[in-house]
């Protein structure tokens, strides 16, 4: 009886003191993540009549990899704004705060490699749309067209199979560092994959608007946290699709005058 009374005090214990590392982790990257997205207000006004971030654009006498890495940087913490709190009730199940942290570690890594894919990807179309003002004037369109991808996303059965993988996962059965980390990899992979629609939603609303961020950062928690998951989804999926068309709706009559 008193073993087993001094095995919950210890696991509590250990519980409230990840709980509150990850309010901490929480709390300092939503704060840069303000910062940074303020920093980064404003860009270049392009033809076609939308703006040109400045997280996509280089700064003075920066290399592609120095503004890669920046980007990554940026990236990285605030995917840990937008995806610790939903993460922490998976690190809660692991036997010891060590094994939890080494989990977080390669789920974020995960991550920092989707936001290298991805700057890769923006920074392409930034470099196509500086130097050709005929890409610059259909990239409203292709927004159009790309929220009504992320609304099929959210709208499909392989949608409601990636949340329910995310939504029942726990800590491994065996406590071995490198069982953990990968648990770790296979988690983000699947974490990733879940939010692809979300995170579409992220890039062309503005990663650097907090308004966008936030709003991505609590359906997230909401499908993962939240009662009826997959309601959940398939109505973000109704508002995404809804807005690819009001965009469709409004940019096809311009690019068909040009």
């Amino acid at each position: 009886m008193t073993y087993r009374a001094g095995c919950a005090t210890t696991t509590a214990t250990r519980t409230e003191s990840l709980l509150a590392a990850g309010a901490l982790l929480f709390l300092a990257s939503a704060a840069a993540t303000v910062h940074w997205s303020r920093s980064m207000a404003g860009g270049m006004a392009m033809p076609g009549g939308w703006t040109l971030a400045m997280v996509w654009m280089a700064m003075p006498g920066e290399t592609w990899a120095g503004s890669a890495g920046r980007f990554v940087a940026m990236w990285l913490v605030m995917m840990v704004a937008m995806m610790l709190p939903p993460l922490l009730p998976m690190l809660a199940h692991f036997p010891r705060n060590g094994l939890a942290a080494l989990a977080g570690v390669a789920y974020f890594s995960v991550w920092g490699l989707f936001g290298a894919a991805v700057y890769a990807l923006g920074s392409a179309i930034a470099r196509a749309g500086l130097e050709w003002p005929a890409v610059a004037r259909v990239v409203p369109l292709a927004t159009g067209a790309a929220l009504l991808a992320a609304g099929a996303v959210q709208l499909s059965a392989w949608k409601a199979r990636q949340l329910a993988v995310c939504r029942a996962c726990g800590a491994p059965a065996s406590p071995a560092a490198a069982t953990t980390l990968m648990h770790g990899v296979r988690f983000g992979v699947n974490c990733s994959l879940c939010c692809l629609g979300l995170m579409a939603v992220l890039l062309l609303g503005g990663m650097m608007n907090i308004a966008v961020v936030a709003a991505v950062a609590v359906a997230v928690a909401l499908e993962r946290l939240g009662p009826r998951p997959a309601l959940l989804a398939r109505a973000t999926g109704a508002v995404m699709v809804a807005l690819g068309v009001v965009v469709l709706a409004r940019e096809l009559p311009k690019v068909m005058l040009h």
